[in-house]
Order: C-alpha cells, then sequence, then structure tokens
C-alpha cells in the first residue's frame, strides 16, 4: 500500500472515532406508548417524545393529564376511553388537576405546543373543562365526548389554527366550545389564523358554542340543538374587534332550554345564532328552526349590541333557511348597528318586519 492511501485511511479513522464527518443520527421516528385500566396515562406521556402516540386502552382512568410537549397524540379506544377525576380531588397531581379539569394542552406565547392530537376519548365530570388548551397552534380534538362538566366541554384560549372535529359535547354547564382570545383579561381580539369547527354534535349544554373575542374563525357542519342557545358570537370595545368570522352549513335546532340570568348575561331560552358587537362576519347557508323562547336573545338568527353596548358592523346574514323560531326567525335588535345585511333568507317573522 502507499504511503498517502495509508495516510487518508488513517485521517479517516481519527475523523470517525471523533465524530466529525460522521453520518447524522437517525431522527426520532414515533413510537407507541400503550396504557391499559390501572397504569397512569400522566406517565407515559411524560415518557414520550415529540411524534409518539400515547395509546390508552378501554377502561375509567381517574386522572387529569398534562400534555406541555409538541408533536404527541393522546388517543383512546372510542367511547370506551373515559377519564374522570381521581377520587381524592384535594390532592392535585399536576397543574390540570390544581384547576379542575381533564386534559389539558398548555404552551406560552413564547413557546407554543404545536401539533398535538386529541382523539376517540371521553373526559367526563371535571369541574372546569373537560379538554383545555392555552397557548397552542395546530392542536386537533377529534372524536372526543365531553360531557358533565362544570364549564365547559372544551376550551381553548390564545391558540391558532386549532381544529375541533366530530366531537359530541354533552350536559355541560356553560359551553360545549369555547374558544376566546383569553379568559383571564380585557384584551382585544386575536387572529386564529384559521381555527375551524366542524362536524361537532353539541346537546344539552347551556351554549352550544360561544365564540368570544377572535377573528378569522370557521363554525362549520355543526348541529346544535336543546341548548338555551346554539351559537354565540361575541365581541366587545377592544382593538382589534372580534369578526371575520364564518358560519355556514350548521343545523340549529330546538335550543329551547331555560338558563337564567348571570352577572353578564341576561336569561337565555330559544336562541338559534346570536351575533353581539361583531364585524365582517358571514352567517350563510343554515339551517335555524324552531328555536322558541321570551329572553331578550330569543330568535333564529339575532343582532344585538354587546353587553358593554358596541354595536355590530357590516355582518351578512344570507341564504339560511330560518323557520318556526320566536319571537322572530330574523331579528335586528342592534339598533346602533351600521352595514348589516339579511339576504335572501328563507323566513317568515322579522323584527323590524321586511326582512323576509
Amino acid at each position: 500500500m502507499k504511503k498517502r492511501q495509508i495516510t487518508l485511511l488513517a485521517s479517516a479513522a481519527l475523523l470517525m472515532a471523533s465524530g466529525v464527518g460522521a453520518a447524522a443520527p437517525a431522527s426520532h421516528t414515533g413510537v407507541t406508548h400503550r396504557v391499559s385500566p390501572g397504569q397512569s396515562i400522566q406517565a407515559a406521556v411524560d415518557a414520550a417524545q415529540p411524534g409518539d402516540t400515547v395509546s390508552i386502552a378501554a377502561g375509567t382512568y381517574r386522572e387529569s393529564v398534562l400534555i406541555t410537549k409538541s408533536g404527541l397524540r393522546l388517543r383512546g379506544a372510542g367511547a370506551r376511553t373515559v377519564i374522570k377525576p381521581a377520587a381524592d380531588t384535594a390532592r392535585a397531581e399536576n397543574a390540570c388537576a390544581a384547576q379542575g379539569n381533564g386534559v389539558c394542552v398548555l404552551g406560552t406565547a413564547e413557546q407554543p405546543v404545536d401539533g398535538v392530537r386529541i382523539d376517540a376519548l371521553a373526559v367526563s365530570g371535571f369541574a372546569k373543562s373537560g379538554v383545555w388548551a392555552s397557548g397552542t397552534d395546530r392542536l386537533t380534538v377529534q372524536g372526543v365526548i365531553s360531557e358533565k362538566n362544570g364549564t365547559w366541554g372544551i376550551a381553548q384560549q390564545r391558540s391558532t389554527r386549532s381544529v375541533l372535529a366530530g366531537n359530541l359535547l354533552r350536559s355541560n354547564r356553560d359551553a360545549g366550545i369555547f374558544v376566546a382570545n383569553t379568559v383571564s383579561e380585557e384584551a382585544g381580539a386575536i387572529d386564529t389564523h384559521g381555527t375551524q369547527i366542524r362536524g361537532n354534535m353539541m346537546t344539552d349544554n347551556r351554549i352550544g358554542a360561544t365564540v368570544r373575542r377572535v377573528r378569522n374563525l370557521t363554525v362549520q357542519g355543526n348541529m346544535m340543538t336543546t341548548n338555551c342557545a346554539g351559537l354565540f358570537l361575541v365581541g366587545d370595545e377592544s382593538k382589534p374587534r372580534a369578526g371575520a368570522l364564518t358560519v355556514r352549513h350548521n343545523h340549529i335546532v330546538r335550543n329551547n332550554k331555560a338558563c337564567a340570568a348571570t352577572a353578564r348575561l341576561p336569561e337565555i331560552q330559544g336562541a338559534g345564532i346570536v351575533l353581539t358587537g361583531t364585524e365582517d362576519t358571514l352567517v350563510e347557508s343554515n339551517t335555524v328552526w324552531d328555536n322558541v323562547g321570551n329572553s331578550p336573545f330569543s330568535g333564529g338568527i339575532v343582532l344585538f349590541k354587546s353587553v358593554v353596548g358596541t354595536p355590530g358592523t357590516d355582518n351578512v346574514i344570507r341564504d339560511n333557511v330560518v323557520l318556526r323560531n320566536a319571537t322572530a326567525d330574523l331579528a335586528d335588535r342592534d339598533s346602533e348597528g351600521t352595514g348589516n345585511r339579511f339576504d335572501a333568507n328563507m323566513c317568515g317573522v322579522s323584527e323590524p318586519a321586511g326582512m323576509c
């Protein structure tokens, strides 16, 4: 062997030994962490890395689950996988339990938790929310049953590009789905960059879904029935204003439960879609039937100035089928609103007359 060849081989051996010039290590490929009844979901989440799945077998699990890592998937076996509060609720095992929530996905504005997926499980009986998210991006919650929780079924704040799809929200004391800018302070609407609420069933809640102080969000293809109200779109005087929302192809039927007044809102009954203080919102091609009540919000599709008196502007309500609602199918109770339009809706009674 020639001297030059020996020198090159020796140099290569030294580089490999030091790691310089070696092939990059393989990236982490997702693995599945399996959890069976009697085992801890949280322990599996803590052991998981981004890209992993925590697969939860059928059974009842008494704990709260906190996710603070990006790229995790929490997957159950459908309605047979049930997460309930721990037997000893006085001993909070994590921040999620301490706040009274079932499953939490928590990030920050500086470091949002990205790409978490929660699907095919049931969450029931928590003091606050079944599923709670804050500081997330691209969160997906799908095929989840969230019922009998003290406030919300699925709720989020300070989050973007979420998909909340194909869930059953039932018998929660406030909204089945709640999406807001923030729940802890007064602030302008945030841009959700296209959050979607689609294909969900919301029944026997106080409100089917509440969308509060956000922009660029779509509510599409949902069924809302037997709540006190189907859908509330809420804005106020903060800047930027809530708006640029799209509500289409929803079925909002018989939301006739009676809910007592609160410190913030009067009584609610028989309300289909209510817009309060929003701007540039499109409500089109929905079916809104048989919502009957005698509260300030009662009716099929109702414009109402916000609780702080801010009028709605440039909202468009068109091509909806709005029938057999009372006290009216279409109601414009926002006397100071400007640029609001009711176009080509099928309806029987309007306030004021002439919009049908």
